[in-house]
C-alpha cells in the first residue's frame, strides 16, 4: 500500500523516488511530446456548475462533449483549458513579452502585484528593464491598464511576437 503524503514533493525529492525504468519512460515521452498550452481551473464541477447556474448532470454532458473536441481535460477537482479552446474561440493565442522599469524604491511592491496579474511567467533581469512579463496578446490591454495605474511603475515597453521560429 502507497504510503499517502500530506505535503508537496520537492523535484529532488521526486528523483530520488523514480527507478531508471521510470525516467526511461518519461524521457522517452517527453521526446515523443507535442508541445501544448494549458489553462487550468481549479473548482469541482459542483462549483462550476453552480456559477454558471445549471445542474451538474448538465454540465457533465457538456464537459464531456468538449473533452472528446480535445478542448478540455478533465480530472479530479480540476478542467484544463488546451489552446485550441482559444483558436476556436477566435482569441490569439500570440505571446507578448512586457518589459517593466519600476523606481528603485517601489520593486518590492511591483514584484509581489506583478504575481497577481494575468501572466504566464514574469522574470526579475538586470539591465535597463526589472521585469520581463510573459503572457497572451489577449490579456495586454488589461495588463497594461493595471501597470499604468500601479505606483512604481516608470516605463513599460510590449512585443508581440509575430512567427515562432523555434520552440
Amino acid at each position: 500500500m502507497a504510503v499517502q503524503r500530506t505535503y508537496e514533493l520537492t523535484p529532488a525529492e521526486i528523483e530520488r523516488e523514480l527507478t531508471e525504468r521510470q525516467i526511461q519512460i518519461l524521457q522517452y515521452l517527453l521526446k515523443r511530446a507535442q508541445p501544448l498550452k494549458v489553462y487550468t481551473v481549479y473548482a469541482d464541477q459542483d462549483e462550476i456548475a453552480r456559477d454558471l447556474g445549471m445542474t451538474r448532470q448538465a454540465l457533465s454532458v457538456h464537459l464531456k462533449k468538449l473533452k472528446d473536441l480535445g478542448l478540455i481535460r478533465t480530472g479530479r477537482e480540476f478542467v484544463d483549458i488546451t489552446e485550441k479552446t482559444l483558436k476556436v474561440l477566435k482569441l490569439s493565442t500570440a505571446e507578448a513579452v512586457v518589459m517593466i522599469k519600476a523606481t528603485p524604491k517601489y520593486r518590492p511592491q511591483v514584484y509581489e502585484k506583478v504575481k497577481e496579474l494575468p501572466v504566464e511567467k514574469a522574470y526579475r533581469v538586470s539591465g535597463e528593464y526589472d521585469l520581463i512579463l510573459i503572457t497572451r496578446e489577449a490579456h495586454v490591454n488589461d495588463l497594461l491598464r493595471v501597470l499604468s495605474t500601479m505606483e512604481g511603475v516608470e516605463d513599460t515597453k510590449t512585443f508581440i511576437s509575430l512567427e515562432v521560429i523555434k520552440e
